[in-house]
């Protein structure tokens, strides 16, 4: 990779979708951690499905999944998130050297980058699907930053979620993830801008498919318009993968709505946190 293109990407949602002030992020994950109650698991979690709004509205939702982690021994986490603002027929893997929030940066694991990408058109190192108008990654970074201590990132935007894709993509993490000391980051919110009772009848049925760790019954309701996801693709590629590096369950730890915060009951848009261990 050239070396002037080595750059970090900077927290571009900062002070919006949280906060840019490095003591309140800090005041504030640390409330939304120690409120979400940790459940004895004795089996590795593999990988988290957690929700990308802004935290006032799904960071108690995200805090279910990520107080899970807390201080394990990650050395490598690898996001899966939708791209939100280009479409692109790839997975796209950060052209740069990581991220940035206020906690610092975060180094891309650029050997591991270079590996996913070498193995076929369908994965590349880009700048696609990072732009500063992409949320769905950066969002994750704090809460990770919080919850583990020195590990590096693979940030993978998938600019189509089809099957081919999908497999495609599962099937290079497959091939090339380290198992032991990698965790899988599926970043997706559920129904958006409907009413409140018609978003929880819809959610419900994407909760129930991740609960039971059915990956085949998720995809068949997105394909039948069953589901509102806006990343299915990413939580569908987490399950899969995680199958393949011996998780044997799936656990969805809380279900809300926009509307259980602000109130507004007539548009909502959904969320859930699940671990797979």
């Amino acid at each position: 990779m050239p070396e002037e293109k080595l750059n970090f990407r900077k927290a571009s949602v900062a002070g919006s979708f949280y906060s840019r002030d490095k003591l309140i992020l800090e005041r504030e994950l640390s409330m939304l951690l120690e409120a979400a109650p940790v459940i004895n698991i004795s089996r590795k979690i593999r990988a988290l499905i957690v929700p990308h709004a802004g935290y006032l509205y799904s960071g108690g939702v995200a805090a279910r999944a990520y107080s899970q982690i807390l201080n394990q021994n990650y050395k490598k986490v690898v996001i899966l998130a939708p791209s939100h603002e280009s479409e692109f027929e790839f997975s796209s893997i950060f052209d740069g050297a990581g991220y940035t929030t206020p906690f610092g940066p975060l180094s891309l694991d650029l050997n591991l980058s270079k590996k996913l990408s070498g193995i076929s058109d369908f994965v590349r190192i880009s700048e696609i699907g990072h732009s500063a108008q992409e949320h769905a990654i950066e969002v994750q970074l704090p809460f990770l930053q919080s919850c583990l201590g020195k590990f590096q990132i693979i940030p993978i935007a998938m600019g189509a979620q089809t099957e081919e894709q999908i497999e495609a993509l599962t099937a290079i993490l497959c091939q090339v993830l380290p198992v032991d000391d990698t965790l899988l980051v599926a970043s997706t919110d559920l129904s958006h801008n409907l009413p409140h009772e018609k978003a929880k009848q819809m959610d419900q049925i994407a909760v129930n498919a991740i609960h039971a760790f059915d990956e085949t019954m998720l995809w068949r309701e997105i394909q039948e318009g069953q589901i509102e996801m806006c990343g299915y693709g990413p939580a569908i590629v987490a399950m899969k993968t995680a199958r393949h590096m011996g998780a044997k369950e799936s656990r969805v730890l809380l279900y809300r709505d926009s509307g259980d915060i602000s109130g507004d009951y007539l548009s909502v848009v959904g969320y859930l946190s699940a671990i797979i261990f």
